[in-house]
């Protein structure tokens, strides 16, 4: 039977002490956010898979997305296209994914064959994580 020394890390605290700890090599840095367990013989099994699964977790990235689909039952595409009055709408999929709610804020930023939404208020990360 294994016994888990520490609770493991996730999410900000995870990214963080990441950060913190790069001078370390990768099964270290696991060990010291918590993804190891220790055998009844006393030898200790750093679990790398669940550390890189938390990591791409907090990160945000899932490598098996579940399907989303809109209020009329199609899977979400990531795809949107200039309706004829010229708007684009992001459908409720993609604001249900990312938490957001009514009253919900937005700096728009355009670009050169790009427009970039910024979340404004409470809910907003400092961190531009997806440029």
């Amino acid at each position: 039977m294994i016994d888990t020394q520490t609770a493991p890390l996730a999410g900000k605290e995870l990214l963080q002490k990441v950060k913190e700890l790069t001078h370390l090599n990768k099964r270290d840095t696991a060990k010291e956010c918590g993804y190891y367990s220790t055998t009844k013989t006393g030898k200790t099994r750093i679990d790398l898979t669940g550390f890189y699964d938390a990591l791409l977790a907090a990160r945000g990235i899932s490598l098996e997305p579940e399907k989303k689909k809109d209020g009329r039952g199609r899977e979400a595409t990531y795809r949107v296209s200039v309706h004829k009055n010229g708007q684009i709408v992001i459908g409720a999929a993609y604001t249900q994914e990312m938490g957001l709610n009514p009253g919900d804020e937005f700096e728009i930023k355009v670009g050169y064959k790009h427009i970039h939404l910024k979340q404004l208020g409470e809910g907003s990360s400092t961190e531009d994580e997806d440029e």
